[in-house]
């Protein structure tokens, strides 16, 4: 898997398969042979690169699929009557976003890059046919569809009954955690979304994340460098979190 594969030549791009991407465990292909794999490679639309702050659909535009983030970062949101964005999630390398077309073959959010990004397209007419021949496939669908379902609830209750440092603290948990199955470190990792993202999808202010970052460095939790995050004391942030659960 490619980080950036803004420098190489689209002839060699187009070659890129499922088969030598390192994030396919991640993806759809997960759990398919390798002739299904192939056959899956068929229809997948790849890749896209896009710079930084570049849309890739709003609300009310037609569901083609899929969309399966390769490197970089895309966040989806939906936009206040006073302007702010209201992010719904953050979406990483080897993860899948796009499904909340799925429902009336329209997006109903917004999706944005947040850094160079690349990503694939499934075309959702397509994967739904194969689903026909490969059983693995439709499982992972629906395994998508259970995670996007079990995220929207966990982003509910982290704004419905979490503190403003119980968010930052299972944020960055959560991120980390991504991080780890991707095969990079859990401790040590850049950001790909700004302080204002975090607050749009913690729903806290700007200024109370960065009081927050400034008050976990105090204590030890994490080192803060702009976007680079070192987490200093894993157990201190996941006792912010357990106490939290505990008085649920």
């Amino acid at each position: 898997m490619q980080k950036n594969m803004n420098h190489i030549p689209l002839s060699k791009q187009l070659k890129i398969s499922c088969e030598s991407c390192s994030l396919s465990d991640l993806c759809l292909p997960r759990g398919l042979s390798l002739k299904e794999m192939e056959e899956l490679d068929d229809h997948i639309e790849r890749p896209r690169n896009f710079d930084q702050n570049c849309q890739i659909y709003q609300p009310g535009d037609k569901f083609i699929g899929f969309y399966a983030v390769r490197s970089g970062g895309v966040k989806t949101y939906l936009t206040k009557k006073t302007g702010e964005q209201q992010i719904l999630g953050f979406h990483l390398p080897g993860e899948v976003f796009g499904l909340d077309g799925l429902e009336n073959s329209k997006q109903r959010c917004y999706a944005t890059t947040l850094d160079n990004t690349s990503y694939c397209i499934l075309p959702y007419e397509k994967l739904d046919a194969l689903c026909e021949t490969m059983p693995e496939l439709r499982h992972q669908i629906c395994h998508l569809l259970g995670h996007e379902m079990n995220c929207d609830h966990s982003h509910l209750l982290l704004l419905g009954q979490q503190t403003a440092h119980e968010r930052l603290a299972t944020f960055l948990l959560s991120i980390s955690s991504r991080f780890k199955r991707r095969g990079f470190s859990a401790t040590s990792f850049m950001l790909p979304m700004s302080r204002h993202d975090i607050a749009g999808y913690l729903g806290i202010a700007v200024e109370t994340v960065s009081r927050l970052f400034k008050s976990f460095q105090e204590k030890d939790i994490v080192k803060i460098n702009r976007k680079q995050v070192d987490i200093l004391d894993m157990g201190k942030l996941n006792e912010m979190v357990a106490n939290c659960e505990e008085t649920d």
